[in-house]
C-alpha cells in the first residue's frame, strides 16, 4: 500500500513538504530531493538525499511514518550540511545527540507515533532555511535549464551557488535539475501518452535523453518503471488531511 500522504500543520509549512504514514510494505523510494526523517523498526532514521534508487524493506507488523523536509529545506532544519546525508540511511541520534535518542523514546512509547514525531519536529526545527536555494529550486521547478543563469538571477557564482546547495539540498543545481525533470515525467506519465511526448514535454532533449537519466536515476527503463507503477514522490500538493497544533505544541490528526 503506498504511502498516505498528509499536509503538515501550521507553523511546519516553511520547511516541511508533508507528513506521511506507511503499513510497513516493502517500498522501491526513487530519489526525489527530498530527506525523511523515519519511524521504522523502533528506530527514528533520517533518510538522506538519494541519487539512486532504494528498497525499503517489508516490516511486517510493524508501520512506518515519517516527516518529509522541502527540496532545500533539510539542511538548516536538520543543524548540518545536506551534503553529509547524500545516499544514506543516519540514526537521528548521531545528528541531534540526546534530543533525538529522547525524541525517539517519546516516538516508541505514544500511541500515536506519527504525532510524536511532528510535535518533537515542531519544537526542533528553527528557521526556514536559506532563501537564496529556495529562490533557486524555484526557478529550476519552472524550467531553468542553465547553471550559469541560475547564478545570475540569484547574484552569487556558480561556486558559491554550488556550496549554498551542498548545504541546503545535498547536491548541486545540476543533479536537482535531473531530480526534478525525472519527477516530472513520472508525474505526467500518469496522465499517459507516447514515451516520445512525455520526453518532450517534461524537459529532456529526446526520448534517448529519458532513458538514460532513468538508467542513472532508477537503474530501469522508462517502461520498466511505468510497468511496476512508479509514480510521482517529493513535494506533494492538494492534500486533504493534515494535523492541527493545540497549547504547548500538542498536534493532533484531522480529516
Amino acid at each position: 500500500m503506498p504511502n498516505r500522504e498528509l499536509a503538515p500543520p501550521p507553523g511546519l509549512e516553511q520547511q516541511v513538504a508533508c507528513v506521511w504514514i506507511g503499513d510497513g510494505s516493502a517500498v522501491r523510494v526513487l530519489p526525489d530531493a527530498c530527506v525523511d526523517i523515519v519511524w521504522t523498526r523502533g528506530e527514528l532514521v533520517v533518510a538522506g538525499p538519494a541519487t539512486g534508487p532504494d528498497l525499503a524493506p517489508e516490516t511486517p507488523g510493524q508501520g512506518r511514518c515519517g516527516v518529509r523536509f522541502r527540496v532545500g529545506a533539510a539542511g538548516a532544519a536538520l543543524g548540518l550540511p545536506a551534503s553529509e546525508l547524500l545516499d544514506e540511511l543516519v540514526p537521528l541520534a548521531e545528528i541531534w545527540g540526546a534530543e533525538g535518542r529522547l525524541l525517539e523514546d517519546r516516538v516508541a512509547l505514544a500511541e500515536r507515533p506519527l504525532e510524536a514525531l511532528v510535535a518533537g519536529v515542531y519544537d526542533r526545527i528553527a528557521g526556514g532555511g536559506d532563501d537564496l536555494v529556495r529562490e533557486a529550486v524555484f526557478r529550476l521547478r519552472r524550467g531553468e535549464d542553465s547553471v550559469e543563469r541560475l547564478a545570475r538571477a540569484t547574484a552569487v557564482s556558480e561556486r558559491q551557488l554550488r556550496r549554498r546547495f551542498d548545504c541546503g539540498v545535498g547536491y548541486g543545481p545540476r543533479t536537482l535539475r535531473r531530480v526534478l525533470r525525472f519527477q516530472r515525467f513520472l508525474g505526467l506519465a500518469r496522465g499517459g501518452g507516447s514515451l516520445a511526448r512525455l520526453a518532450a514535454d517534461a524537459g529532456y532533449a529526446d526520448q534517448a535523453h529519458l532513458a538514460r537519466d532513468c538508467r542513472r536515476l532508477a537503474a530501469a527503463t522508462p517502461l520498466e518503471l511505468l510497468a511496476g507503477g512508479a509514480g510521482p514522490a517529493g513535494e506533494r500538493a492538494n492534500m486533504a488531511e493534515t494535523f492541527k497544533l493545540g497549547p504547548g505544541g500538542a498536534v493532533t490528526l484531522v480529516g
